[in-house]
């Protein structure tokens, strides 16, 4: 049940009916805070509305999750005076008396200063962040504010629509930014973090957010001593948590009991950068805001689905973590899974977050588990075109000379439902490939007894509809369709209809660091992975990961800059899929 809490432009009063009750998780001598979550258009401290749910807020009689905090302190006075009509006090504060504080876990690492400083940095220009917030970068190494600033200001840019004054958003931005040094494992450390945190928040009412920019084995320490020593008095806390998520079903759960030993389900935001991407979000929006397409989703009228990821690189010196997961664990069990089960699930009840991802766990718990003579595996080999060499897979120094581990993979999966039965899902997925692309190709059944076959040859795939999400390069949505050329005769062609998203929306794509990044500021879940989904898509995998280990199946080579092994020819004929309707023809 929702608790709405209606704003003025100057306080705002909350009021919770009697039937209200509190869902909590126990810790050993404590309990679990939960979160208030603000649903917003523009800046925070523009909201004239929060949404509050039974789940996310703090329990009635729950202490404060600060370590050693004294039953007495403010905070536990004004949690445990609820009146006859729970009317929670502490809640009741103006959102510009609000704070929100970012930390950067592993703050001097590549994809901190890559993708995630640069995301916070383009919220910033776009006034998606609070009027009042901060960003502390956390790490081993040593070094001051200014040292970190400076290693951030270099990968920061604006858009070219957002050029106009941007060195001075630039220093108003670094200003906001703070660097604290310590132990991952370290409560001590966190403490001295939770006094920094304090002392820029200012008695204001404090969020927290916790973006781990670390190894996996890493998590449990960090969510541990965040939970403990650096966690909000009284506001929420959020974990963001990097895939990969374990390395089969038995491991991710580990993970997760870990986890969910200091913090609430709600409280942990499993994130997969590539569900952020545009095309993915508006993947929903085709479906079921088009009439045209609902209906025929469904083994009707789709002969077969593929979903392609290919790189035109190669591990480019991360050789040692991409051999302990391969291209599987990588980019199958996860992106690729994830894009599966929004294409191919029922029609939610709402687009409420819970809604969509309990739609996404039935749709994979419908799958079957990938059997091995439904993929082949492969690995690059060095190459050379005259100009330059490029090495192979094994030629990283990081990497074993007898590695199986694979760097391409193409896998067929199937639906036991009434709504995909017999479908074909080919994934396929690679490095080093001859370009670079990530696209959904649908391809639709013949017409039945169509009257220009003959106009088609003995080649009536040439007269398939297909439609293509191309979601890199160059964002695309377009349908091929047969018709006429003009002139005499009857002569057919196959055409697009084309949506080119740079032609028709000239303005720079958001990357999907900062959409993934709102979602979670503002407690939007429906991008991100829950548990019981989590551990529905290692189901589908884990079985074949086992195989392929256990039995040491070489992969196929191929060569650096090729399409790919021979085999997925193979595998493409065995389930009636040319290999050119990959889209290599495109």
């Amino acid at each position: 049940m929702a608790i709405r809490l209606s704003a003025s432009s100057s306080s705002a009063t909350l009021f919770a009916p009697s039937s209200f009750s509190h869902e909590t998780e126990t810790i050993p001598g404590r309990k679990l805070f939960g979160t208030w979550a603000c649903q917003n258009n523009s800046k925070f401290h523009q909201n004239k509305h929060f949404e509050l749910k039974a789940s996310n807020v703090q329990p009635l009689k729950a202490v404060s999750l600060q370590a050693g905090a004294p039953a007495s302190s403010p905070v536990a006075e004004r949690v445990e005076k609820p009146t006859q009509e729970e009317y929670i006090p502490f809640l009741e504060t103006d959102p510009e008396e609000s704070t929100l504080s970012i930390v950067v876990v592993g703050a001097s690492g590549d994809l901190a200063r890559r993708k995630i400083f640069p995301a916070l940095f383009a919220l910033f220009i776009e006034d998606r962040l609070p009027e009042n917030f901060t960003i502390f970068g956390y790490g081993r190494s040593i070094m001051t504010d200014e040292e970190l600033r400076n290693i951030i200001s270099k990968t920061l840019t604006c858009r070219v629509d957002k050029r106009e004054n941007c060195d001075e958003k630039m220093d108003a931005f670094l200003k906001k930014c703070f660097y604290s040094s310590g132990q991952y494992s370290s409560e001590e450390h966190f403490l001295e973090l939770d006094n920094k945190l304090k002392e820029k928040e200012a008695g204001r009412l404090s969020n927290r957010l916790f973006y781990l920019a670390i190894p996996p084995n890493m998590f449990v320490d960090v969510a541990r001593c965040a939970q403990r020593r650096a966690s909000s008095e009284n506001g929420w806390i959020r974990v963001i948590v990097e895939k990969p998520f374990g390395r089969d079903t038995e491991s991710s759960r580990e993970l997760t009991r870990g986890l969910k030993q200091y913090l609430s389900e709600d409280q942990i935001f499993r994130i997969d950068h590539h569900m952020g991407e545009e095309l993915v979000e508006n993947l929903l929006v085709l479906r079921f805001s088009n009439l045209v397409f609902e209906p025929l989703w469904s083994r009707n009228y789709i002969r077969n689905v593929q979903f392609i990821f290919s790189e035109d690189f190669g591990t480019h010196g991360q050789g040692r973590y991409f051999d302990n997961y391969g291209i599987i664990r990588d980019i199958m069990q996860n992106h690729l899974l994830q894009i599966i089960a929004l294409f191919s699930m029922d029609t939610p009840v709402s687009l409420d977050a819970e809604d969509i991802r309990n739609e996404k766990v039935k749709v994979l718990r419908s799958m079957k588990p990938v059997q091995l003579e439904d993929v082949v595996v492969g690995q690059y080999k060095g190459d050379c075109d005259g100009i330059r060499c490029y090495p192979g897979y094994t030629d990283d120094m990081t990497v074993s000379n007898n590695s199986l581990t694979p760097t391409f993979a193409a896998a067929t999966l199937f639906i036991n439902n009434a709504r995909w039965e017999g479908v074909p899902f080919l994934m396929i997925a690679g490095k080093a490939l001859h370009s670079k692309r990530a696209e959904i190709r649908v391809q639709f059944r013949h017409v039945p007894g169509n009257l220009y076959n003959r106009n088609f040859g003995t080649d009536l795939d040439q007269a398939g509809n297909e439609l293509v999400i191309r979601i890199e390069p160059d964002e695309a949505i377009y349908l091929k369709i047969n018709n006429k050329v003009p002139g005499l005769g009857m002569r057919l062609d196959r055409s697009d209809l084309n949506l080119l998203y740079k032609a028709r929306y000239p303005r720079e794509v958001p990357d999907a660091y900062e959409r993934l990044l709102i979602d979670a500021i503002e407690g939007e879940r429906r991008l991100f992975i829950r548990s019981d989904e989590l551990d529905a898509a290692w189901a589908v995998f884990t079985p074949l990961l086992k195989e392929l280990e256990e039995k040491k199946v070489a992969p196929e080579l191929y060569t650096y800059g090729s399409g790919g092994p021979v085999g997925v020819h193979y595998l493409a004929a065995k389930h009636n899929v040319r290999w050119g309707d990959f889209g290599y023809e495109d």
